[in-house]
């Protein structure tokens, strides 16, 4: 099964880096593709595992799907992105 998910938050290589490899950790998915510039992720998965299974896992990284959050939820998703991001960036310099 394959599910396309439109995200906030997403600035670079380093927060693409920490999605996939945040994504990658359910056995059940098999491939992340991420594209930056239209703030998309595709996510190749088994059919045993709930698309809000996978939400859910992006909003924790603070990359939700785009438009589910405001106020407050918003703000600490955003501050989660920069931490990811730059987490995403030192793996990728490995």
């Amino acid at each position: 099964m394959r599910t396309k998910i439109i995200i906030d938050n997403i600035k670079c290589a380093g927060c693409a880096g920490s999605i996939k490899k945040g994504l990658k950790s359910y056995p059940e998915v098999s491939d992340v593709i991420v594209d930056v510039e239209k703030e998309l992720v595709e996510i190749e998965h088994s059919d045993n595992l709930p698309i809000e299974k996978l939400k859910d896992e992006l909003s924790s990284m603070g990359y939700p799907a785009k438009g589910t959050l405001e106020g407050f939820d918003k703000f600490a998703a955003n501050a989660k992105s920069y931490v990811s991001c730059a987490i995403g960036k030192i793996s990728n310099q490995d």
